[in-house]
């Protein structure tokens, strides 16, 4: 019996102690200055823009606009709201479902015109006895480079007031801007896209004739070399030229890496020495593809190319806190220091001596630009080189990093 009491004792302390709890939250909330009308009606407005932001980031289609249509009407505060393109009605949320002909009309007009238009009862005509809808503000959206991509229609109950009015302009004009960076988003992409594509031209002239011609000497004097040379070449097309994804990870790189190596070695022969250091921790870290196989190219080249005897590259990959550093050194023939003072951008067109291939350094420029639009103008190659001290390719990859990740 006395646990019994006391039990329910402690259970009555608990809901005692959680009473008093509820007051004194409730006590604080009323205090002046914790979350007065202003600071409300802000939350509501942000929080209701980035639930319309979102979709419109990702473009103006039928389903994007569903998705914002809701959203932007509680910004605007009209009775009725709809998106359309250029063309048709995207979506309509609330009132003026029966005047969709009447809105898509006026909503192609802003867009041909590029001006706004408010629109009265004798512009919208009804035969229906009980419909309120009696005007609405038309206002275009402007996309990037100032193209008119649709329009924004809001829906009134009565004629439109200049609160309203006013409301509708402001936010088709912040709903453009959003169309706007979709846009320069997609742009980036394809744009990416391209200096993948660029990459990858690069590897065929550079490295396909010499890596076949390599394999085509061991077919008579070496035929199990010259079976593994060919599968070795395969796989590393597979990679370079695979179709999907603009980011892999450091292990994937660094095995196309090994062999594109493996037939570097074939031609070379012991004139082509290799160090690794890679730390186990940060084979995982993600990074743009096809990010360090140019540097080892380029450090073959130049690191063999015009020097005798041996030459030798290094690669190393370490763990640095929240980033991975990276590595790529050669002890060739190095180039002049003079040459970067214009920044990497300008390698693409420099000659350290007669004889150079005017394009050689093409790849370090299409690294730098890659890594920067990623990471940022902080994660840039960084290069260290004199004649006849080698070069030096430094590159930071943050370990994690917003929208970036293998496949993707």
């Amino acid at each position: 019996m006395g646990g019994n009491l006391s039990g329910l004792f402690g259970v009555v302390s608990l809901l005692a102690a959680l009473g008093a709890a509820l007051f004194a939250v409730l006590r604080l909330r009323a205090r002046r200055g914790i979350a007065t009308a202003t600071q409300r009606a802000t939350y509501e407005v942000l929080h209701t823009a980035g639930l319309a932001a979102e979709p419109l980031r990702a473009g103006l289609s039928a389903a994007n606009a569903a998705k914002a249509v809701r959203h932007l009407r509680a910004l605007v505060g009209a009775a009725g709201l709809a998106l359309t393109n250029r063309e048709s009605l995207l979506a309509l949320d609330g009132r003026g479902g029966h005047h969709d002909e009447q809105l898509v009309a006026a909503a192609r007009r802003a867009v041909a015109t590029g001006r706004s238009t408010v629109l009265g009862e004798p512009e919208l005509p009804c035969d229906r006895v009980d419909c309120p809808v009696r005007g609405a503000v038309v206002a275009p959206l402007t996309g990037a480079d100032g193209r008119r991509v649709g329009a924004l229609v809001a829906v009134a109950d009565g004629q439109p007031e200049p609160g309203l009015v006013q409301a509708t302009l402001e936010t088709a004009h912040w709903a453009g801007n959003q169309l706007a960076l979709a846009e320069l988003d997609s742009s980036r992409e394809r744009l990416a896209r391209a200096e993948v594509r660029a990459l990858r031209a690069q590897i065929s002239p550079h490295f396909i004739y010499n890596a076949l011609t390599a394999i085509g000497s061991f077919v008579r004097t070496d035929p199990d070399r010259a079976r593994e040379l060919i599968l070795e070449f395969a796989e590393f097309t597979r990679y370079s030229f695979r179709a999907h994804g603009e980011f892999t990870t450091l292990a994937e790189e660094l095995r196309s890496i090994d062999r594109y190596l493996t037939i570097e070695r074939a031609r070379f022969g012991d004139r082509l020495q290799v160090r690794l250091q890679i730390a186990p921790e940060v084979l995982p870290v993600t990074l743009p593809f096809l990010c360090l196989q140019p540097l080892v190219e380029n450090a073959v080249r130049h690191g063999l190319s015009r020097k005798p005897g041996t030459g030798i590259v290094s690669i190393e990959a370490r763990d640095a806190g929240t980033e991975c550093h990276i590595t790529v050194e050669d002890d060739g023939v190095g180039m002049d220091p003079t040459t970067l003072t214009a920044g990497i951008a300008e390698l693409a067109g420099a000659a350290g001596e007669p004889g150079d291939d005017p394009g050689q350094h093409v790849g370090l420029s299409n690294v730098d630009e890659r890594l920067r639009s990623v990471f940022g103008d902080g994660f840039g190659l960084v290069v260290e080189t004199g004649l006849g001290s080698g070069t030096k390719v430094s590159l930071r990859v943050p370990k994690f990093h917003p929208g970036v990740r293998a496949g993707s």
